[in-house]
């Protein structure tokens, strides 16, 4: 084997690994890729993973903002074409390469973890929203360039984007608490007749949970606003998408099932749940060829 082929096949290991230690369920979803699409989007995740672990995982936030800049100014010398950088950035860059996925996605999605590192309360939900945006519609939307998409698809996967983060927002409220962050919008809070006194004190009353449903059924609606962007993608990607959006549903399934106890635990979709979902899938795909 040559030397560069040799290399590439450690990138894509390297990246496989590094998607299936950070999201079981993304990683469960690229099991129904082709290898070379799978390979791509282990780069994409492997890339997105560790640009939001240099602002999660350093507790010095003058440090976060150092590194993250850099982070930044390497990526631009990955897509310019040089071939010097972290590995994460090259397989990163060649994957860009291969698929067309605009360089400004991967921008945004800095942009993104550098709010976590400025800001970590939102007022109103469209605050909110430029969040989800950033820092996971724009994953959606390099996937849809890995996958290959036809006609209107983009904005749905902003949708499934912002669904996503919100999943990710109500599941990891309080570990997100133990970081600093909150991220439920001030303005709801307050509409729901709770208090943030009360979410630090890790208080489950009944206006939080109300508060909490109320932001299921928003996740949901726009988990419903994305469903047609499936239909839009090239086939080999399709149904993989599609066992990704269903088993995030099915986080919030179980977030809503433990009547949103969500400081106490974490909130998992089982391996056993994660199959029959996609036989469910799988089951509704004949019926329609049928």
């Amino acid at each position: 084997m040559r030397p560069a082929a040799r290399l590439e096949t450690d990138w894509k290991r390297q990246a496989a690994e590094a998607t299936a230690r950070g999201s079981k369920s993304f990683y469960f979803a690229t099991r129904f890729f082709p290898p070379e699409l799978a390979a791509s989007a282990h780069a994409v995740y492997w890339f997105c993973r560790t640009t939001d672990d240099i602002v999660d995982e350093n507790p010095d936030l003058g440090a976060a903002r150092v590194e993250l800049e850099q982070w930044r100014e390497g990526l631009k010398y990955a897509l310019a074409g040089g071939t010097n950088g972290p590995a994460i950035m090259q397989h990163f860059a060649g994957a860009c390469s291969r698929h067309g996925i605009p360089s400004e996605y991967a921008f945004e999605l800095i942009e993104g973890m550098r709010m976590d590192l400025e800001r970590v309360r939102y007022r109103t939900f469209d605050e909110l929203r430029v969040f989800c945006y950033r820092v996971a519609s724009t994953v959606g939307l390099m996937m849809s360039h890995v996958i290959g998409y036809r006609g209107d698809a983009l904005p749905y996967a902003e949708d499934l984007g912002v669904a996503m983060q919100l999943t990710n927002i109500l599941r990891d409220v309080g570990e997100d608490l133990g970081r600093g962050r909150i991220y439920l919008p001030s303005e709801e809070i307050e509409q729901f007749g709770y208090s943030e006194a009360e979410l630090r004190r890790a208080e489950r009353t009944p206006a939080f949970v109300k508060l909490m449903q109320f932001q299921a059924d928003r996740a949901r609606h726009y988990y419903a606003k994305s469903m047609p962007g499936i239909s839009m993608l090239k086939p080999e990607g399709r149904f993989a998408v599609e066992i990704a959006a269903r088993v995030y549903q099915g986080i919030l399934g179980e977030i809503e099932a433990m009547n949103y106890d969500v400081f106490a635990r974490r909130a998992v979709v089982p391996a056993w749940r994660k199959y029959g979902i996609t036989a469910g899938a799988l089951g509704r795909r004949l019926l329609w060829r049928r």
